[in-house]
């Protein structure tokens, strides 16, 4: 890799985009080293999935009708897909396509993740901010648990660029990549603890990240059971999205 951006720096023609491509394939190396670490209760694992199937089938099938209203008025509202899709870390350090319902005007979308949203984000519309408010721009994802890449219950799955505190996660904590050791959620511990929000502070970064380490290192089919409820109660009681 050293080498190839030597080369590219000696043609004249090194730029973002070649600097991107040399950046990605440090983070795959990186991830390649970790691919091997698997959650060795095989049982809990199994139980896990097929809570995964079941309940995010018979969600997307109770919320069918809700899921078509959404969509609609994100339509109406503005212009576009009422879909938004981005590139994330899955499993392993592979990469997947995660699907939530678009809270920005169509055109202020930022696919790469790195432009964080703040409060009073001015590229979000008013159904978007409801959306968000109530964590329902997230029901997409039902889908991408059924399809596998991701769990009702799992570390958040985060774009390949975001940043945090100013800086790339791996950067932040250097055991970052051992979160993807197991599949993303749609809420995690780190979100049961409340947890959310931008992360414009190191520590709140490394609270989010420590959490995730802790849920794999103590994954349990029952811990995935308290997650679940205790996030339900939380979302009743006290959303936090914004």
């Amino acid at each position: 890799m050293i080498y190839a951006e030597r080369a590219v720096r000696n043609t004249g023609i090194f730029d973002r985009d070649a600097e991107a491509l040399a950046d990605l394939g440090s983070k795959q190396s990186a991830c390649a080293e970790i691919a091997g670490i698997k959650p060795t209760k095989q049982v809990d694992l199994i139980l896990k999935r097929m809570l995964d199937v079941l309940g995010a089938g018979f969600g997307i099938l109770v919320l069918a009708p809700l899921l078509i209203l959404i969509a609609i008025a994100i339509r109406i509202e503005s212009k576009g897909n009422p879909l938004f899709s981005q590139i994330r870390w899955g499993k392993d350090c592979t990469k997947i396509r995660v699907y939530k319902f678009r809270s920005m005007h169509f055109d202020k979308c930022d696919a790469t993740g790195v432009q964080q949203t703040v409060v009073g984000d001015p590229r979000i519309t008013r159904v978007g901010a409801f959306l968000r408010k109530t964590n329902l721009d997230e029901l997409p994802q039902l889908f991408n648990v059924v399809c596998g890449d991701m769990s009702l219950v799992g570390p958040r799955c985060h774009a390949i660029n975001m940043l945090a505190a100013g800086m790339l996660y791996e950067e932040l904590v250097p055991q970052y990549h051992k979160r993807h050791v197991v599949r993303p959620g749609l809420t995690g511990l780190a979100q049961m603890r409340g947890l959310r929000g931008p992360t414009d502070k190191a520590f709140k970064a490394r609270a989010r990240l420590y959490s995730d380490l802790y849920y794999i290192e103590n994954f349990s089919f029952t811990f995935d059971l308290k997650i679940l409820a205790l996030t339900v109660w939380s979302e009743l009681t006290n959303s936090k999205g914004f």
